[in-house]
């Protein structure tokens, strides 16, 4: 099982080629309206496989987290060097639903939606559903994540916002798919998606700089011990050597 530190950075790899490849995705489409139409529209597509392809990509990256959340929670023998103490054990709340997450992504990538302007079947319902569990499940785990990742307080205002906003989003999303007659249905699920990214590449990159091969400071002795004993040695010297040891030390006698 590969390293905090390799897991974290491997995750970021994956979720910025998951990105590239969703821009290009997009821009082999020109006859479908990115305002009002959804990612899945986009994926079903004539250059919807790349899309399909940044999903499982993203999935992928994802569930390489998992492992690397468990490992530091183990005890301080068992972590790897440079590694500190997670801030607060809840828990393995926040493993399972990232999984949840990875797993929605996994089903919406290998269940594609209805074409636009059909009827949904049964494919395109275990698709929305996949998604919205997805989509439900991570901004909880990041606020989970918050109180234990062994970051700064900065890193955890990061996860909470982009918690909150998801959150909000996701309530515009539903808002516009029922009462709203789906206005700007496609550009909120767009900025949800970012602000979902968004938080996975800051945990991703919290693991990455974790054990980010700082070396472990040994603890500074105090100097109290040393110099009680030159003080011993020193008296027991006598007043000749004293002054020579003055000299050496500042250069000149006193």
């Amino acid at each position: 099982m590969p390293g905090i530190r390799n897991s974290g950075a491997l995750a970021l790899g994956g979720i910025l080629l998951a990105a590239v490849l969703t821009v290009i995705g997009h821009a082999g489409v020109s006859d479908l309206d990115p305002v009002s139409l959804t990612v899945s529209d986009y994926a079903v597509s004539d250059s919807g496989e790349v899309i399909h392809l940044a999903m499982l990509l993203l999935a992928a990256a994802s569930a390489v987290l998992i492992p690397a959340l468990s490992r530091l929670d183990q005890p301080e023998s068992d972590r790897p060097a440079g590694t500190p103490a997670p801030v607060g054990r809840r828990g393995p709340y926040a493993e399972w639903l990232l999984a949840v997450w990875a797993g929605g992504l996994l089903v919406s990538g290998l269940v594609p939606t209805n074409p636009p302007g059909t009827d949904m079947g049964t494919a395109a319902y275990v698709h929305r559903y996949a998604s919205v569990v997805a989509f439900l499940a991570l901004p909880i785990a990041g606020w989970l994540l918050a109180a234990r990742l062994p970051a700064g307080a900065r890193t955890g205002i990061w996860l909470r916002t982009l918690t909150v906003t998801s959150l909000l989003l996701a309530v515009a999303m539903a808002w516009s798919a029922y009462p709203g007659d789906r206005a700007y249905y496609g550009l909120i699920e767009r900025a949800l998606i970012l602000a979902e990214v968004a938080l996975l590449t800051v945990v991703a990159a919290t693991l990455a700089a974790t054990a980010n091969g700082r070396a472990v400071v040994a603890p500074h002795k105090s100097r109290e011990p040393a110099l009680a004993d030159d003080h011993n040695r020193m008296i027991g010297e006598g007043p000749g050597v004293i002054r020579v040891r003055e000299a050496s030390a500042g250069g000149r006698l006193r």
